[in-house]
């Protein structure tokens, strides 16, 4: 019998050399023991000396899996992946067996730690412990169920690379410190300040985004488990604010919202002047003038405006959108509504700053159906899109970016004149006219309507990273 001895609960390179040594050498799951440093010496087992490993050819999805269950809490993880590898090797089809009790077991314990990788990315909570040089630096702590924070440290340091950070768990700790990812052993929640100035924000904000009217105790207990209360600053929130949920919806009741424009009618009425398209729109103001008396399509004949572009006339990045929503169609303002809230925080984590961008979109007027007051976005069509694409073109020869990101299909064909999926184009620099570089990229309101937040969590941090990719072209 074969001892295996684990010095780090959950280090899957540790665990992957001493499979692969035993792998190389032939050794069956049978007679190989799997156990922690602190269990203590088996009075039966050699200790497993590494063979030289030769090439070993596994299913990739096999690897991926297996270094995420590697943190599973359960003691049996380690002896459990070897025999499925083991097995792997002899039967390239074992993870399409899904009635087979160890794939089974495997797809469980997989769904496990990813659901807990997602509350931990959702419930950690910074404090606030001072500034040097300018640098702000900061401390969490939390009790995940699985030995998951090399997981998960990475995403904290996309999300958080301007400030210094340690994130504490009782089985380990990530530090960020000058651009530098480093990992120590567990700590204590004493280790972290109870409370700081950020706390209170965080609590102010979550009591504003509270909507009484969708208040669902069990769907909150199920998303938000009660063991994470205790870490959770707006915790202590919840139950007065479900208190006062039904008052609330009472004052919400009696306001009106999304309430069409009364301008909407002055704009149907009002006799067009005729628009004439010639050189003499030298300047944005020239064009942004131009655009608010088109005509060339239907739609203007329901929007309340026509919003042009907003931003430098020198920028180097234009952000390119579909068509104005509800709010930008009453403010005359592209992106101020919610997906334009949405997209102010992922540039901020992308490392932008929205005022030194250009941001406008591929259509100019708002498409929408009338429901009651409400009025619901609609899709433009290619046509719609095609037509709208002279003043789209304007404002490129008038900014001059360098890098343009399209958000959403809409606006890709309103940049290229050719329609193409997201999927096809996104993870790559596409090379337009005049040495404009092109990264295409989702629309900020696909992830308002995801109802899954594990995968909203995920695209919207490959919407940063696509984001962040324009940020260091443009430099």
């Amino acid at each position: 019998m074969r001892e295996v001895v684990l010095t780090v609960p959950g280090d899957f390179a540790e665990w992957r050399s001493a499979a692969r040594g035993l792998l190389a050498g032939g050794v069956a799951p049978d007679d190989v023991s799997w156990r922690g440093s602190a269990e203590g010496a088996s009075l039966f087992g050699d200790e497993a000396t590494a063979a030289p490993a030769g090439r070993l050819s596994l299913p990739r999805e096999l690897v991926q899996i297996a270094e995420r269950v590697i943190c599973h809490r359960d003691a049996e993880v380690p002896a459990r992946l070897y025999r499925l590898v083991w097995r792997a090797l002899h039967d390239r089809q074992l993870l399409a067996r899904t009635t087979d009790p160890e794939v089974d077991w495997l797809r469980k314990a997989d769904k496990a730690i990813r659901r807990d990788v997602h509350k931990m990315h959702a419930f950690v909570r910074f404090r606030r412990l001072g500034e040097e040089e300018g640098r702000e630096s900061f401390a969490a702590w939390f009790e995940p169920t699985h030995r998951i924070l090399r997981l998960t440290a990475p995403f904290f340091q996309r999300r958080f690379y301007g400030m210094d950070w340690a994130i504490l768990t009782p089985d380990a700790r990530a530090i960020w410190q000058d651009e530098t990812l480093t990992y120590g052993p567990g700590g204590t929640k004493d280790e972290v300040p109870d409370s700081d100035v950020v706390e209170d924000q965080w609590r102010t904000y979550y009591g504003a985004i509270f909507n009484p009217a969708r208040v669902k105790i069990d769907a909150m207990r199920a998303e938000m488990p009660k063991k994470y209360w205790k870490n959770l600053p707006e915790a202590q929130d919840i139950a007065p604010l479900i208190a006062g949920a039904e008052a609330r919806v009472e004052r919400m009741r009696a306001t009106a919202v999304s309430v069409a424009n009364p301008l909407t009618g002055k704009w149907r009425t009002r006799v067009q002047d005729q628009l004439t398209f010639g050189d003499e729109i030298g300047t944005l103001a020239d064009l942004a003038t131009a655009v608010s008396r088109c005509t060339r399509c239907p739609l203007h004949c329901n929007a309340t405006q026509a919003v042009a572009g907003e931003g430098p006339g020198a920028a180097k990045i234009m952000l390119v959108g579909e068509q104005p929503g509800d709010r930008e169609d009453l403010e005359g303002k592209p992106f101020v509504g919610p997906a334009g809230q949405l997209l102010n925080e992922v540039l901020y984590e992308a490392g932008l700053e929205r005022r030194r961008l250009f941001l406008t979109n591929a259509v100019k007027h708002f498409k929408f159906e009338p429901r009651g007051k409400r009025r619901l976005h609609q899709n433009p069509t290619t046509a719609e899109i095609d037509i709208c694409r002279w003043w789209l073109d304007k404002e490129r020869a008038l900014v001059q970016p360098d890098i343009i990101v399209t958000l959403g299909a809409s606006a890709l064909r309103g940049v290229t004149g050719k329609s193409a999926s997201i999927k096809s184009m996104r993870g790559a620099v596409h090379e337009l006219e005049g040495d404009t570089k092109l990264i295409a990229t989702i629309h900020p309101s696909f992830l308002l309507r995801l109802p899954d937040r594990e995968r909203a969590a995920k695209e919207r941090e490959m919407f940063v990273a696509d984001l962040a990719l324009a940020r260091k072209l443009a430099a």
